[in-house]
């Protein structure tokens, strides 16, 4: 930066205060002091580089719009993203390092001497952004909207309060005398300068973006810093005269050629009708057509609901539902939010091929995003294929050194099949082109914690896409209705698929989204019509004449499947009882059903329950016929079954082995299993429903003759007549009796004889979930009991949410993000996650055999002394994770520790470890537990 440019200052001591005032010390900036400008000017370069290759085109043509043109925006970016950092200009972050201070006190500029509070420079920035930009003659609503993205770029919005100087920290943004206030106005001003811009008036934007496109800008603002802060690509350089924007541009670019950075598909035309075929190989049906055509119906982005039956190919029509509305309206990727991570892994393969038929080598851009992937083979071999070390998500970043360095090496290989390692970090996940993951990642956007502004500039330029979204309780949904405002508002189209919809939940979903894209708290009148059959398509959007909607429906691909229904009654065990005596009936009608061979799929309700059925099971037909799995099970064996169960009772056109899987609710949702008969503890409707999915599920599947009829059997209800029948307390402890009730009124009435599926499937949902009369009038009374029990719940449920919820009530139509953490959830992923899932917390352990001689991985193979883990075994070590059940989260958080040899590990130093025994045993409060390849975890009465 010479002379000629900065002539404009005039005041020569004024240049030599810019060339001390420093932004990274020695110590963070590979050893020599980087220069506060050189920062602002390497971020504005990054943010350039983002521009070109990774912002999706709708995001330019927002920043375009906000800019007052077309080509205004990229400059506008750049300037906005590098001057995040101008809070550094004070006495507040000067005083930090005793060798910039000193250099920074010989030029002129000073402080009192304190020992009051730090007042921090993002805060400290955002009052002198404000300052500045009023000085410069900006106008209020435009000044509003700015500061908080300085003030808020280490990942916290501040109320304008947060802008007052601390008391005890007086002087800490202005220092002595009136240097100061000249060189932070000198500061913004040659920055902005460099950019091209003539000075701060002509940066001043022509309008105010939506709040959560200020809430994505922010986003983009974060990860433009986290990348300029990487001393591997922008070592220091303390001399005014290196710096400019010609050098941070090559700085810039040579960072992103290293971390291999890169978008999605980029600017994607619309696929034609014959694309279907292309990418899936086969042609699209009635309602695949149906739906394709809505999306190109919509007049502008908007949230798409298609209601079909399990097995109708809902995944394959979203993929290119989403080609379509990105084409249309400008999206760069997707996001796929799946219920569970058991059912993100298959989609995860099916998303990579569909990717890499969009454009040659996009298969390379798809990421894996849950907690368990590094047990998912076909993501763990592509990072091994480049030499990765295992990649950790959920890590933590210190709170003063927030730019996300991976500690991977710099190398990249050009023929890289995973995406870039810089991605895998912490918190930047979603910032991958295409990501399949669990919906939680959607449910965390829309929750009041740190750096919630990068999970909305994942969000934001892709299409979303969430499965299953009838699984979502009372409690998820406020997070799940609370994204979808913030989706709306910033104009994210949105795919949602469910197998039905209550009424209720079809408009609760559609208001959501329209409030947000009109940008009031509550949505817009919109007379919504009625689905009329089933498969069917719901689209909505808002355009200049208000909101619209777009309803059709069609025929399914097969013919319904007359599916008989069966009641196998229980009643409540006897004291004396054998637990056995239980599941003898079970055991007799699969003796029977599967004499000449067949699969079966029986699902409990409880882990408990599964296990005590897969052993009376194992003693009738042996161990090669029974398999189980649940949620117990470590990561390891978990992930082995459930690959087992998909092997054992997928589609075949060959004869199947005999296979019992008895099962828990994983395998209720996007589980691609075909059962021959199925036995299922009762459930709410719409959850029941989804398990019948599973049965009969592939047209040529030999069957043989005593399953030939696809029949469901329905236990944990008792007798339906005398009375309200006797329910399965555990069921009822987690559905409620009310819905139970309801659904059992149905059941009973079907037994022996027919449900017509997929064709009954929305009248069977709407008469549970509506508010006609179901129950006999013998269970009235009861139902009346279980319906009051049960609103309460719900509304109590729905309350407990708020606050954990990002915005509060009455607040969605604030225009700015101040304020937007008044009280930030203060919590680590794993309570996060329990935050949107609702309950009780539970906690996750790894499981290590201890005896004499130190500590063992579950497979037996030895750790160090202190549980030192050898590199070669950590995968293994991870394997024996697994989840403890709620009752017993308080004990272990207290009682469990991390092995002395996993302190300074990045994946195990926060794990607790389990001390099993030589009889792979343990004592947990007042639990005795045993570890069981079989059975899992398992858990004795309380002592």
């Amino acid at each position: 930066m010479d002379g000629h440019e900065l002539g404009f200052l005039k005041d020569p001591d004024l240049v030599r205060q810019l060339g001390v005032l420093w932004g990274k010390s020695a110590v963070k900036a590979a050893g020599r002091m980087n220069l506060l400008m050189c920062h602002l000017l390497d971020t504005a370069a990054v943010s350039e580089q983002i521009w070109d290759r990774y912002l999706a085109p709708s995001t330019k043509a927002l920043l375009d719009d906000v800019a007052g043109g077309h080509g205004r925006g990229r400059r506008f970016f750049a300037w906005v993203c590098g001057v995040h950092d101008c809070g550094k200009a004070t006495p507040a972050f000067q005083q930090l390092d005793e060798v910039g201070a000193q250099a920074v006190r010989q030029a002129g500029l000073t402080w009192m001497s304190t020992g009051g509070q730090r007042w921090r420079h993002d805060r400290a920035g955002g009052k002198l952004i404000r300052d500045v930009l009023r000085g410069a003659g900006w106008p209020d609503d435009q000044i509003s909207w700015i500061w908080p993205l300085v003030a808020g770029h280490h990942g916290k919005f501040p109320s304008s309060g947060g802008l007052i100087e601390p008391v005890r920290a007086r002087g800490h943004l202005h220092g002595k005398g009136l240097g100061w206030r000249r060189v932070q106005s000198a500061v913004v001003e040659v920055f902005t300068r460099q950019l091209g811009f003539d000075g701060l008036k002509d940066v001043q934007p022509v309008r105010v973006p939506s709040r959560a496109d200020q809430l994505h800008l922010s986003g983009l603002v974060v990860m433009a810093d986290w990348i300029a802060s990487d001393e591997r690509y922008f070592p220091g350089v303390d001399d005014l005269r290196d710096v400019s924007l010609a050098a941070s541009r090559e700085r810039a670019a040579g960072a992103w050629e290293k971390l291999g950075l890169r978008g999605g598909w980029g600017r994607l035309g619309v696929p034609g009708v014959e694309a279907f075929q292309d990418r899936f190989g086969e042609k699209p049906r009635r309602s695949q057509v149906m739906v394709t055509d809505a999306a190109r119906r919509m007049a502008g982005p908007g949230l798409l609901i298609f209601e079909a039956p399990m097995g109708e190919g809902k995944t394959k029509t979203a993929l290119l539902v989403a080609e379509i509305l990105a084409g249309r309206f400008g999206a760069d990727g997707v996001f796929i939010g799946m219920p569970t991570q058991a059912t993100s892994d298959p989609i995860f393969s099916r998303v990579r091929a569909w990717a890499g038929k969009v454009l040659p080598g996009l298969e390379s851009q798809v990421a894996l995003l849950h907690g368990k992937r590094r047990f998912n083979r076909e993501w763990q071999e592509l990072l091994e294929e480049v030499g990765d070390s295992p990649d950790d998500i959920y890590g933590t970043v210190d709170e003063d050194a927030l730019y996300g360095i991976s500690s991977f090496s710099a190398g990249e290989a050009p023929e890289r099949r995973a995406p870039a390692e810089w991605f895998l970090g912490s918190k930047r996940g979603l910032l991958t082109p295409l990501v399949v993951g669990t919906i939680d990642q959607l449910l965390f956007a829309a929750t009041r914690t740190k750096h919630v502004m990068l999970r909305m500039a994942g969000l934001a330029g892709k299409i979303v896409i969430l499965d299953e979204v009838h699984a979502a309780d009372v409690y998820m949904s406020q997070f799940l209705l609370e994204g979808l405002r913030w989706l709306g508002q910033a104009r994210v189209p949105v795919v949602l698929l469910s197998a039905t919809l209550s009424l209720a939940q079809r408009r609760a979903l559609v208001d959501a989204y329209l409030a947000g894209a009109s940008s009031r708290e509550e949505p817009p009148a919109l007379n919504l019509p009625a689905t009329g059959g089933y498969p069917n398509v719901t689209a909505v959007w808002v355009d200049d004449a208000g909101p619209r909607a777009l309803v059709d429906h069609c025929s399914s691909w097969r013919d319904d499947l007359d599916v008989r229904v069966e009641v196998l009654a229980e009643s409540p065990r006897a004291g004396s009882e054998p637990l056995s005596s239980t599941h003898a009936d079970v055991v007799a009608v699969l003796a029977e059903r599967l004499r000449d061979g067949g699969c079966a799929l029986v699902i409990r309700n409880t882990v408990d329950r599964a296990q005590d059925t897969y052993q009376a099971l194992r003693a009738h037909f042996g161990e090669a016929d029974v398999c189980l799995l649940h949620g117990r099970l470590h990561a390891s064996h978990r992930a082995d079954r459930t690959e087992e169960a998909l092997a054992r009772l997928g589609p075949s056109t060959n004869r199947r082995p005999r296979t019992i899987l008895v099962a828990t609710q994983i395998a209720e949702q996007s589980f691609d299993v075909d059962a021959d008969l199925l036995i299922t503890d009762l459930a709410p409707i719409d959850l029941l429903l989804q398990r019948i999915g599973r049965l009969h599920r592939h047209d040529g599947v030999p069957r043989p003759a005593r399953v030939r009829e696809p029949c469901v059997v329905i236990t944990g209800v008792g007798a339906c007549d005398k009375g309200a029948p006797w329910i399965l307390p555990a069921s009822d402890a987690i559905y409620g009796r009310y819905l139970l009730l309801r659904t059992s009124a149905l059941v009973c009435a079907a037994d022996n004889s027919h449900w017509k599926i997929p064709g009954q499937v929305p009248a069977l949902v709407a008469a549970v979930y509506g508010e006609e009369t179901v129950v006999p009038e013998a269970w009235a009374q009861a139902e009346g009991a279980a319906f009051a029990t049960w609103e309460a719940e719900q509304r109590a449920r729905a309350k407990s949410a708020e606050k954990f919820l990002l915005t509060r009530f009455k607040e969605h139509e604030n225009k700015t993000l101040e304020g937007l953490h008044y009280a930030e959830t203060k919590a680590a992923e794993e309570i996060v996650h329990a935050i949107v899932r609702d309950g009780e917390p539970s906690v996750e352990v790894v499981i290590v055999l201890e005896d004499d001689d130190g500590y063992a991985s579950w497979t037996g193979r030895r750790l160090g002394p202190n549980g030192e883990v050898p590199a070669h075994l950590v995968d293994e070590v991870l394997g024996g994770t697994v989840r403890l059940p709620a009752k017993l989260a308080a004990a272990a958080e207290s009682e469990l520790q991390p092995l002395a040899g996993w302190r300074g590990h990045p994946w195990l130093r926060y794990s607790r470890a389990l001390k099993l025994d030589a009889q792979s045993q343990a004592r947990l409060d007042r639990f005795r537990i045993c570890y069981d390849n079989d059975l899992g975890l398992v858990l004795d009465n309380p002592q």
